[in-house]
């Protein structure tokens, strides 16, 4: 995430003669559009279609009012929320000279009211002071996500389509486990080659052959995202991603499974250190201090859910692989008579991320890790 101080500070230093600002409260049948217009004492409020085209059109009218009550308009700045329409309306305005911004949503602070009212209007407004005071360099106003290119989202999408085609795949076929056991058949495995063959063999119902059928189906398509994804590395070993992928698949007890997972979703991100590594995977803390009370809430989960848990599952891993790291030993001195376990777990995951990053970024291999031939 950027932060106002992260970045040049004559860039965000608002000047509100010459800075149009607009705000979209976004839905699926219809966009809100808040704007402070120099020199307008009014504050337009339009609402439009879901029309990229009409928003321009808004907006270049703004500016001509503007320039008519005698200000010359030399920055547009746009901000809405992150949600279901994704960045691609942040990158068609960029590609059009407007500064477009994508508010993180948790980030904007809300009343605490029992019961507040909440309407498009007043979610405007909200987002209007949130982002005034971001643009204006004030910290914790608000926080903006990263826009990704394109091609970034599209480097993200086989590895969350095969992770969506595992979960079906384990549904599949535990549901034909049990078809099977309730209808007395033991010892059958359905995930074998033969085993579509085996079934004309047996009195089973017709769902358990269309489940057979639906299982074979997924099957196929995730050895295709796996061989199409292989063949991309192939063709193109030296590009970053890909050289990224290459150098954490040789550490040994991490999958390329893994590795593409963590280099799509967060070790290819500019992160600026390695606190922001741990923010950014959710493995940090969330303390609860008021006066004399002092006590650790658990896991943030403010992060990359993916992340966190691909990072836990490593962890485990990593401590049979790597048992002669100095990661692992850290982790057994740590928990020696089996006691917190499961929390120094989350440590040591947090530890072995910072680790991959450093790895990709700097070369620096993590102390006693055994890494398998390049």
């Amino acid at each position: 995430m950027q932060k106002p101080n992260d970045l040049n500070q004559s860039r965000i230093v608002l000047r509100q003669d010459s800075t149009l600002i607009a705000v979209i409260e976004m839905s699926l049948s219809s966009w809100l559009v808040a704007g402070i217009v120099p020199s307008v004492e009014r504050q337009p409020l339009k609402k439009l279609a879901v029309d990229e085209s009409a928003l321009l059109k808004l907006l270049n009218r703004w500016r001509e009012e503007a320039e008519k009550a005698g200000r010359r308009i030399e920055r547009i700045t746009v901000a809405f929320e992150a949600g279901r329409d994704g960045f691609w309306l942040a990158r068609w305005l960029r590609a059009r000279g407007i500064e477009a911004h994508v508010i993180h949503a948790s980030s904007v602070a809300v009343s605490r009211e029992h019961r507040r009212a909440k309407t498009d209007r007043l979610d405007t407004e909200l987002l209007k002071r949130a982002f005034l005071g971001w643009l204006r360099g004030e910290r914790d106003h608000c926080k903006m996500v990263a826009i990704p290119t394109s091609k970034d989202e599209d480097a993200k999408r086989p590895n969350r389509e095969r992770e969506s085609l595992v979960g079906e795949q384990t549904r599949i076929v535990n549901r034909m486990k049990a078809t099977l056991i309730r209808l007395g058949i033991r010892g059958f495995n359905p995930k074998l080659k033969k085993a579509a063959g085996r079934l004309e063999d047996l009195r089973t119902p017709a769902e358990l052959h269309r489940d057979m059928e639906r299982w074979r189906l997924v099957s196929d398509q995730i050895r295709q995202i796996e061989e199409a994804r292989l063949e991309r590395m192939e063709q193109a070993p030296g590009d970053g991603p890909h050289a990224m992928v290459r150098l954490i698949a040789r550490v040994i007890g991490v999958g390329i499974e893994t590795a593409d997972m963590l280099v799509h979703e967060v070790l290819s991100r500019k992160l600026r250190d390695r606190r922001a590594v741990a923010r950014y995977a959710g493995l940090t803390g969330a303390p609860d201090e008021s006066g004399s009370k002092r006590r650790e809430k658990g896991l943030a989960k403010a992060g990359n859910a993916r992340v966190r848990g691909g990072m836990i599952q490593l962890a485990w891993r990593f401590l049979l692989f790597q048992k002669d790291s100095a990661l692992a030993q850290w982790y057994r001195t740590r928990t020696e008579g089996g006691r917190n376990r499961k929390t120094i777990i989350v440590a040591l995951a947090r530890k072995l991320l910072i680790a991959l990053w450093r790895l990709v970024t700097t070369g620096e291999v993590p102390a006693g890790v055994v890494l398998r031939a390049a």
